[in-house]
């Protein structure tokens, strides 16, 4: 079907966004590399992700997810928090909130970001995705950074040493306590918590981000970027380090895949981005046996269309009528895949699973129904999967 036209039976009424809208012809594109069957499962994977096909008997493949959200912020903003409207939680705010913390001296929600090495420098990633929204703050995300500052703000001034540190947070912890009790405002509460939460970080941090302590066949596992702070690579490494310490929600933003022009060039170099760390957490998860109760989630924000823009391999346009996510570990079928879209790659055929489902079911490996996690704001008991319908994919759980 390469190079041919899409058919208006299959396009149907579907919004596009502004850069197909003055398309004249909607011309169907193969994929820009072979793909092959791999692993037990004989799953097909794409010749650009050589490493990820080496894991695919861990993956549970859901081939049919679909969002209403045709543009990236709110795209993004609807996977992470359950609503293309900001102000809302994110899901690691959200698993905070439902299920506390295992580790009192990092936060119980850490975020890192990693910049795609193509030319294509990507969408913006703002701070809200890892908010707390209306949840208290304590919830939101910690942004880890690369560097000798990989949290801001939290060094101490100059000439403050610990004990002077200790000293003033003790005096301002009074004054804030005679304060709640005065108001009863529970973000003060939580802000006394965040100080102290800071204090144990100035020891903590050093230590989770000192990668002096890993042997070379670990950097040689995750790749060579795995050395370079910053990197997706390094990241997954972090990762990995954090899931040790008990954290309970790390997320990994890796930005650059909106290829609309240069999509053989753009691509490949996103894949190489990400194709061996991604797989090389998850064997390092197994191989230290952290895998049956860790999740992990590899996805985007909607994917892309079957046709081209541009010209043939030029470029690909939003599309989030179907589009893939993987899974793997956490209470999830190994090997498998759910869901099937028609000839074309463009509809859900069958096996459809809403963002609101897949957040649904990711509470729900962790223990949490989807319907009870609420919180009263503005009159209503607000949820991460909203009042629509959502339900739990039962067909891809253990």
């Amino acid at each position: 079907m390469h190079g041919k036209p899409l058919p208006d039976s299959v396009k149907g009424t579907q919004r596009v966004t502004g850069m197909t809208a003055g398309q004249k012809q909607f011309l169907t594109n193969a994929p820009v590399k072979p793909f092959q069957q791999h692993g037990e499962c004989g799953r097909w994977v794409s010749d650009l992700l050589p490493h990820t096909a080496k894991v695919v008997d861990e993956l549970a493949i859901l081939k049919a997810v679909h969002t209403e959200a045709i543009n990236h912020d709110p795209g993004i903003t609807f996977i992470n928090t359950g609503n293309q409207q900001i102000g809302h939680p994110s899901l690691g705010a959200w698993l905070s909130y439902g299920l506390g913390s295992e580790n009192q001296d990092l936060p119980g929600y850490m975020v890192l970001i990693s910049q795609g090495t193509g030319k294509n420098p990507g969408q913006p990633i703002f701070s809200r995705l890892w908010g707390s929204g209306y949840l208290p703050s304590e919830h939101q995300g910690v942004r880890l950074r690369p560097g000798t500052n990989p949290v801001l703000h939290l060094s101490n001034p100059s000439g403050i040493d610990a004990g002077m540190r200790r000293g003033q947070l003790d005096d301002l912890a009074i004054l804030n306590e005679r304060h709640a009790q005065l108001t009863g405002d529970p973000e003060i509460e939580a802000r006394i918590a965040q100080y102290e939460m800071a204090y144990r970080m100035q020891t903590s941090v050093p230590g989770l981000t000192d990668l002096s302590d890993e042997p070379d066949e670990v950097f040689e596992m995750y790749g060579p970027d795995s050395r370079k702070p910053g990197t997706y690579a390094a990241n997954c490494l972090l990762a990995r380090r954090m899931i040790e310490r008990d954290v309970r929600c790390i997320q990994l933003f890796h930005r650059g895949w909106d290829q609309h022009n240069s999509l053989v060039t753009h691509l490949g170099n996103q894949c190489r981005d990400t194709d061996q760390a991604s797989a090389a957490l998850v064997a390092d998860l197994k191989q230290r046996g952290l895998l049956d109760d860790t999740l992990v989630i590899w996805g985007g924000e909607f994917g892309r269309t079957a046709y081209s823009q541009g010209g043939l391999n030029s470029g690909r346009d939003h599309h989030g009528r179907c589009f893939s996510v993987w899974m793997a570990g956490g209470g999830v079928k190994a090997g498998i895949e759910y869901g099937e879209t028609d000839d074309y790659c463009y509809n859900v055929a069958e096996g459809a699973v809403h963002v609101r489902d897949l957040n649904a079911t990711i509470l729900d490996l962790l223990g949490i129904d989807h319907q009870q996690l609420s919180f009263k704001f503005q009159g209503l008991e607000q949820r991460l999967t909203g009042v629509e319908p959502a339900r739990v994919v039962q067909e891809i759980l253990a």
